[in-house]
């Protein structure tokens, strides 16, 4: 097996453990790293839109959806390039990789049933779908494209 495959690997369950350790926060502590972004993003905003009246608790919901579709997005990427080093391609790449983060999105939501203060969100693993579904796409595509222009 080649050095490149088993690190591709390596990375995709470093990313894993990322999600997971934020998934292990309490309520309270992941609510006040989120809320911390927000307030970052909100002043940015402001810097520019001074007269702009935003509330953040809405804005930390959206930056908390967010950050489930991105850190699901990145892992599907990844899954992706672990799969292509591992000489899995096309259509047969995405469904595994689509396999893969989702049970990871769903057992992800289920570990939040024993951490204080959260909880199982179906609406959660939509999103964490969604997000791996438009990054492995996005990865198809391009080999896709890269494909054809040779």
């Amino acid at each position: 097996m080649s050095k490149k495959r088993i690190l591709s690997w390596i990375v995709v369950l470093l990313w894993m453990l990322l999600i997971f350790h934020l998934s292990s926060q309490a309520a309270e502590d992941s609510n006040q790293l989120s809320t911390g972004i927000t307030r970052v993003v909100v002043q940015t905003v402001e810097r520019f839109l001074p007269d702009t009246d935003i509330d953040i608790g809405s804005v930390n919901h959206i930056v908390r959806k967010n950050a489930h579709f991105a850190a699901y997005l990145v892992l599907g990427v990844l899954v992706m390039n672990a799969l292509r080093r591992s000489e899995v391609y096309g259509f047969r790449a995405l469904a595994i990789a689509l396999g893969i983060c989702v049970v990871y999105a769903i057992s992800d939501e289920v570990h939040q049933l024993f951490v204080p203060g959260r909880g199982a969100q179906v609406k959660d693993v939509i999103i964490d779908s969604l997000g791996a579904m438009v990054g492995a796409g996005l990865v198809l595509l391009k080999q896709s494209y890269k494909n054809q222009t040779q």
